[in-house]
């Protein structure tokens, strides 16, 4: 039997699909798992794909673990980038066309 995906599922449809498909789920992270019903599975063992006996245990996690996942740093840091931006390529003022006609 191939493990399907359980990453991106809320635990209620993660343990509906292990279930349907005679695997057990255990998450390490949520000793009250039977009660957690909206929270989203971000990591799985064994993998997608595995093949494992019937009646296998697969483990869920719903946070992600130390120094993985995550958006990172957001607040501004110094130092900042230098001002200006992009400088055109055209003169200014002057015509758009300009270095076309060259």
């Amino acid at each position: 039997m191939r493990v399907p995906r359980f990453v991106g599922l809320m635990a209620v449809d993660a343990r509906a699909a292990a279930s349907a498909r005679g695997l057990f789920l255990n998450a390490p992270d949520r000793p009250e798992f039977a009660g957690v019903v909206v929270d989203y599975v971000v990591r799985q063992f064994p993998a997608p794909g595995a093949e494992v006996p019937p009646d296998s245990v697969v483990y869920v996690w719903f946070d992600f673990g130390e120094g993985e996942g995550g958006g990172g740093v957001r607040e501004p840091r110094l130092p900042a980038p230098p001002s200006g931006g992009l400088q055109r390529e055209l003169g200014e003022p002057g015509d758009a066309f300009e270095m076309i006609a060259r």
